[in-house]
């Protein structure tokens, strides 16, 4: 037995087909078994990176109790093994069964050898590709993090982060601009954590859910009977972030007349609160964000054009989830880790064609979108694996790049890989290209003609 040769567990109780299983494939090492006991032996000595399953096993010959008692036998023992059923005539829905439970694919009987052999080397590649994704995961720095938090493997928002991390220790008031679900939180407070006002506190203040003649109150903090209401000296949100950080979000929805008394703060670093003239120094850095397009507000009025300067002092543009090629996928396995550990433990991960749905979503909701669906099928779904289906998306347009034909087609479905493949690896070329099963120098050379960059 060549160490090199991958193993393929064949289950199959025919001894006949046993034998023809056994000898059709010479580039791998077979190991068959004929009931559950010696597959599931199997299984723990070999780790077969693909199985093949005939449904129908000893007890159960004529039926499928037995093969679906090892499939999620499998599945929960190893569950990134892909498992092919064998599918009799007029067995559709068993199949359909095998794969809803967590079966990679499934074939026809009686068997086609060489259709066979196609699916099981495409299973195989599938299953070396996930495991080097697996391990550059583990490669790339704490599991895909930065700024102690922030999953990604995509270099646009790498970038991001590294532009952050210059900028923490530094007291320039940040700005972070980007649609709603995007991170800005999460980017705002790894800012304050890799900042040396980390030991201060980091107070976020949502200016969007406060009613204008609450806010100012929020903001700046009031004295005892300066309203109706006010029973006692109250501290603002800017004091509460003496000696931190104050992140204001949805920066935009400020009203006119308190963006003075922020300007006035962010100029002299002094305070007053609601119902007292007396100023009080605060230390206090701030970053804020919005979804608006703040110089359109400027333009007719509705945002102080020398606040926004002193707001936006460094400005970092977010990108949008559906920009982060291969993100989507790898928050979702960390999101789906965490929910299925808090909410329901039987789920071990993502079906295929889940995953194939969550890359080619283009998530509107951004990072938020993908949690809320994650947190939700992890919570439905009634088996081991989550499937399509669970997360609720639609098909994908297939005709969404409106391409007419075949050149322009490719190009697109190239790039699309290349990019992922690029995020995959955090912009490494060897890896890039070991992803993709192609050499350096062609890797090279397509990033060159379709303009794209490690």
């Amino acid at each position: 037995m060549s160490d090199t040769k991958p193993t393929l567990l064949i289950v199959e109780d025919d001894a006949g087909l046993q034998a023809q299983l056994k000898w059709a494939w010479p580039d791998f090492n077979v190991v068959i078994a004929g009931d559950r006991a010696s597959a599931l032996s199997a299984l723990r000595a070999e780790e077969p990176p693909v199985v093949t399953l005939d449904l129908g096993l000893p007890p159960d010959p004529d039926g499928t109790s037995e093969g679906f008692a090892v499939l999620d036998e499998i599945m929960a023992l190893k569950p990134d093994t892909k498992v092919i059923v064998a599918s009799g005539h007029g067995a559709r829905e068993s199949a359909l069964q095998a794969i809803a439970r967590g079966a990679y694919d499934f074939y026809q009987k009686p068997v086609d050898i060489e259709a066979l052999g196609l699916i099981v080397r495409r299973a195989l590649q599938l299953h070396r590709i996930e495991a080097e994704n697996r391990q550059l995961a583990a490669r790339s720095g704490e599991d895909n993090r930065v700024l102690g938090r922030l999953i990604t493997g995509a270099p646009e928002m790498v970038k991001v982060a590294r532009t952050i991390e210059r900028v923490a220790n530094t007291n320039v008031s940040v700005m972070l601009l980007g649609a709603s679900g995007t991170g800005k939180e999460l980017l705002a407070r790894g800012l304050h954590e890799a900042s040396e006002r980390r030991d201060g506190a980091f107070v976020a203040i949502n200016c969007a859910a406060i009613p204008e003649n609450l806010l100012e109150s929020e903001l700046f903090g009031h004295e005892k009977g300066a309203f109706t209401g006010a029973v006692k000296t109250t501290e603002g949100k800017i004091e509460q972030a003496q000696g931190g950080t104050l992140f204001l979000d949805e920066v935009g929805d400020i009203p006119l007349p308190l963006q003075v008394k922020l300007l006035r703060f962010l100029q002299e670093r002094v305070i007053e609160r609601v119902g007292s003239r007396k100023s009080i120094p605060v230390d206090t850095r701030i970053v804020c964000a919005t979804h608006q397009d703040l110089e359109a507000m400027i333009a007719e009025g509705r945002f102080r054009e020398d606040l926004f300067y002193r707001l936006a002092e460094i400005v970092v543009k977010i990108p949008s989830l559906a920009e982060r090629p291969g993100d989507a996928a790898l928050l979702a396995k960390a999101f789906l880790g965490r929910f299925a550990r808090e909410m329901n433990p039987t789920v071990k991960g993502f079906a295929p064609d889940a995953l194939a749905a969550i890359d080619a979503w283009h998530w509107p909701g951004n990072v938020r979108e993908l949690e809320n669906r994650v947190k939700r099928a992890v919570i439905m779904t009634e088996g081991k694996l989550v499937g399509a289906g669970d997360l609720d998306l639609a098909e994908p347009d297939e005709d969404e790049a409106q391409v007419l034909n075949l050149k322009a087609a490719r190009e697109v479905a190239d790039r699309k890989v290349i990019r992922h493949a690029l995020a995959r690896s955090e912009g490494n070329i060897s890896s890039t290209a070991k992803l993709l099963g192609i050499s350096r120098p062609t890797l090279y050379d397509l990033l060159k003609q379709y303009d794209l960059h490690a």
